[in-house]
């Protein structure tokens, strides 16, 4: 089992920046591949970036130049630098990792950014 804690998430005005951790702790060499996700209100969930065990990075469209994806191997932690926020990036922050093809997720943060 893989258990994964979120932090970092708050309210910040539109320009400006926040950083989410994510600590992954639970029987378990590594993890394949962690990463984040979103869900904004009425919006189905969707990927923002996702970084794997060799460091192979996927960004969203939207995100690309705003957002960096970072992971320490070490602690089993992943983070995601935001900047440049913007109101559309409003939105529940959700960890992901994946482990032999098991998916497993965090209980999500709020990210609110106003205009």
């Amino acid at each position: 089992q893989v258990q994964l804690v979120e932090s970092g998430g708050g309210l910040v005005q539109a320009g400006g920046s926040l950083r989410l951790s994510c600590a992954a702790s639970g029987n378990f060499f590594r993890l394949n591949v962690m990463g984040w996700y979103r869900q904004a209100p009425g919006k189905q969930r969707e990927l923002v970036a996702t970084i794997t065990s060799g460091g192979s990075i996927n960004y969203t469209d939207s995100v690309k130049g705003r957002f960096t994806i970072s992971r320490d191997n070490a602690k089993n932690t992943v983070y995601l630098q935001m900047n440049s926020l913007e109101p559309e990036d409003t939105a529940v922050y959700y960890c992901n990792a994946v482990r032999f093809g098991d998916f497993y997720w965090g209980q999500g943060t709020q990210v609110t950014v106003s205009s």
